[in-house]
């Protein structure tokens, strides 16, 4: 959420900070600014909507300078305007500042500081940050700095500069993602790699409470006591070309068509001799203590961690939970020493889930985290980590990064059912060769996804739609419902396909789109029942089912046929066409498939 570039080094700040602002627009994009200094003055230039607009603004501006910072903004206070975009600055214009996250004692600040005088333009959190550094300030702006973080309560990751240090930037956070790039005689920050992978592949990840001095020769980084540390040098093994478009219209069809080959790479990190490797992240000693699993992840995660308990119980015969994260501290969870608790997020850095992992180990628990990103703070905070392999994901809608997961859970699953004696090394064998044969049955799908296109054409204009499967089936209806909201702005709902007809068959007219996932061997005759409850009442039946699947393929009005595939695994294989049923019919409707509105990659905001 929010994206933040700073550059300091010799003369490129507007380039370097404008192309950094691009790769992070998926972080956030109703408004984006840039503030340098030039000539002992700060410049701040900012607008309302898209990068593309500052840009446009900015071709005839000069803007030449050493240090700069830049944003693109996801609404947490103040709708999108020209006034509340960043960077947000003090009454003379002497200091700017860059923000991402929220400053939750914003309005006591506000309060104070207007009555001494302070006069407020926007009506964001971070303006209190820029007014208070302003009184604070004495001639040192370090000390200013660690002045204001004594008196803001709240997450953040800032970037700061002043006229008086046109060669420095300081930058800090808590609890919202901030690296440091590492250059040749300049220096970045950044809210994520991306935008600074042009340039480096060595940078340093923040700790919670780290300020850094940053010049175009050196840095600095002191912790939240104020004393100098060394962070440890991060080298990020993908590169600038991973997290570009490759050709493809869109990074969300990019990087669905980049599964296979991420499913594989994820199995190969943990598959050692035809066997699932996670001795380094739990001892057989601790497998045999853990009495509980409980899975903590947000939104398309919490899916992945569906599938994940599923396979847990099925294979493992583990007692497993899965719970939404923002509730997770709420809700007095039952943790003991013996609890294994797995936290799931793409970036690392989803707050809910990382306040989520705090109060499991303040509970007792062992606590692993599920992540691509190698230095992220949920990485950091957790007792082990486990890395998926997915590569760069740049699409708000997550797809490749859902199905590594699910990999990554499901081998996790079997590991524990083999060191527990569940499952014999043959039947652990199996089943990795069948995972391993997901990635070719996933490029059939993609091979025939032409034929979706037409069934998407037939959704754009509908308003509302339901999704429904049984047992596994039904953790895929979730996520495909949640898919088709996030891009495709039509109301889905998703249902236990038996538990419609206790209340919400109500809202069946004819017309209604009704999304069925049927590869449950076991519950496919009830699912067609259930299809037929809802045919009598004029439904529109859209099945995804295996191909030589005439029974199902029968009742429905369009059927997606997909490779034969065990039931436990099949939902790394149903979820496919459903992703590609909600890119199609988002582009179908002229939508802006990477950059759905109100919606930001990763959220680092409770």
């Amino acid at each position: 959420m929010c994206g933040i570039v700073g550059y300091v080094g010799h003369g490129k700040a507007k380039t370097v900070i404008l192309e950094g602002l691009e790769k992070l627009e998926y972080r956030g994009y109703d408004s984006a600014g840039i503030a340098v200094i030039k000539d002992s003055e700060i410049i701040i230039e900012k607008k309302k909507g898209r990068l593309q607009n500052l840009e446009n603004h900015l071709k005839d501006i000069d803007l030449d300078s050493d240090i700069g910072i830049g944003h693109t903004r996801w609404a947490t206070h103040g709708e999108p305007s020209d006034k509340n975009s960043h960077p947000h600055y003090n009454r003379d214009k002497t200091i700017a500042v860059v923000h991402n996250g929220i400053i939750e004692n914003y309005s006591l600040i506000k309060k104070d500081l207007k009555e001494k005088g302070y006069i407020f333009e926007s009506d964001t959190d971070t303006e209190v940050v820029a007014h208070l550094l302003d009184f604070l300030y004495e001639g040192d702006l370090f000390d200013a700095v660690t002045k204001m973080l004594k008196v803001i309560r709240g997450s953040y990751a800032l970037g700061i500069i002043h006229k008086d240090f046109p060669k420095e930037l300081i930058c800090t956070r808590k609890d919202s993602p901030l690296v440091i790039g590492i250059g040749n005689n300049e220096n970045f920050i950044a809210s994520d790699v991306p935008a600074i992978l042009k340039h480096t592949k060595n940078v340093y990840f923040l700790e919670d409470g780290d300020i850094a001095k940053i010049s175009a020769d050196t840095i600095k980084i002191f912790d939240k006591t104020l004393t100098p540390v060394e962070r440890e040098i991060k080298v990020i093994e993908w590169d600038y070309e991973q997290a570009t478009k490759g050709g493809y219209p869109h990074f969300m069809i990019k990087e669905i068509f980049e599964q296979p080959k991420s499913i594989e790479e994820t199995l190969n990190r943990r598959i050692k001799n035809s066997m699932p490797d996670f001795s380094d992240v739990l001892t057989e000693e601790e497998i045999k203590k853990i009495d509980m699993v409980h899975i903590v992840a947000c939104g398309t995660a919490y899916h992945a961690g569906l599938q994940g308990q599923f396979a847990l119980r099925k294979l493992a015969k583990t007692n497993s939970y899965v719970e939404i994260a923002s509730e997770y501290r709420y809700m007095d969870p039952f943790v003991t020493e013996n609890t294994l608790a797995i936290f799931v997020s793409q970036s690392g850095e989803t707050l809910d889930t990382l306040a989520a992992l705090k109060e499991a180990k303040a509970r007792g628990a062992k606590t692993l985290a599920i992540t691509n990103v190698v230095g992220s703070t949920i990485s950091r905070e957790a007792d082990n980590t486990i890395y998926t392999m997915a590569g760069p994901e740049i699409a708000v809608a997550s797809t490749k990064a859902y199905t590594t997961q699910v990999v990554m859970l499901q081998l996790l699953a079997i590991y524990l059912a083999e060191k527990k004696e569940v499952m014999t090394k043959t039947e652990v064998k199996e089943a990795i060769n069948t995972l391993y044969s997901i990635p070719k049955k996933i490029e059939f799908t993609l091979n025939e996804s032409d034929k979706i296109k037409p069934i998407s054409e037939g959704l754009k204009d509908k308003v509302n739609g339901f999704y429904i499967g049984r047992g596994l089936d039904f953790n895929i209806a979730l996520e495909g419902s949640l898919k088709m909201k996030e891009i495709s702005y039509i109301h889905t709902e998703a249902f236990p396909a038996g538990e419609l007809k206790h209340g919400s068959i109500a809202l069946i007219e004819p017309g209604t789109p009704v999304v069925v996932i049927g590869m449950q061997s076991d519950l496919l005759e009830k699912t067609i029942s259930n299809i037929k409850e809802l045919k009598a009442r004029g439904a529109y039946i859209i099945s995804v089912g295996r191909e030589d699947c005439l029974d199902l393929k029968n009742v429905s009005d369009s059927f997606i046929g997909i490779q034969d595939i065990d039931d436990i695994f099949s939902g790394l294989l149903s979820v496919i066409p459903l992703q590609l049923l909600s890119y199609y019919t988002s582009l179908s409707k002229g939508i802006d498939v990477d950059k759905p509105r109100n919606l930001a990659k990763s959220v680092t905001v409770e």
